[in-house]
């Protein structure tokens, strides 16, 4: 999701007027462990995801089961650092699987935020967090099942 992530969270930037400033940087990764075991974990990721891309990759309908959904859930970690050398770090985590279930919530809470608590958003072509900043947020906290820590 790097490649997708990575504009949307410039653009972000781009909208709200450059909070996280013009030399912003942004990029992702996948910590898989230390050593043999994280360089086999990265083996195991790799496969996975070339699994969805190739001529063996999933049809419609052959997704995650609904008790995989149900049952799946993410943490997701942010590590940020400022331009003084301090370091941010902020989790999201949720409750479901983050493919499917999640998503469709989050999706359908954008469109309530959209509609309920940010009718004044211009035409144009917003990215969510640009558009609905805050309001989302709570929104997904308070309907989701979202949650988004800072980290001491």
């Amino acid at each position: 999701m790097a490649v997708l992530n990575t504009r949307n969270v410039h653009r972000s930037n781009m909208l709200m007027g450059f909070p996280y400033g013009r030399d912003f940087v942004y990029d992702e990764m996948v910590l898989t462990g230390a050593g043999e075991e994280g360089q086999a974990n990265a083996k195991r990721v790799m496969a996975a995801n070339s699994e969805k891309t190739g001529p063996e990759a999933l049809k419609p309908g052959e997704g995650p089961s609904k008790e995989e959904r149900q049952n799946g859930h993410y943490d997701l970690l942010y590590v940020a650092i400022a331009p003084d050398g301090r370091q941010v770090r902020a989790a999201v985590k949720g409750d479901l699987d983050p493919g499917y279930a999640s998503t469709a919530k989050m999706i359908s809470e954008c469109a309530i935020c959209l509609l309920r608590d940010a009718p004044d958003v211009p035409a144009g072509l917003w990215t969510p967090g640009a558009a609905m900043q805050h309001k989302l947020i709570r929104r997904l906290r308070e309907h989701a099942g979202l949650r988004f820590e800072v980290e001491d």
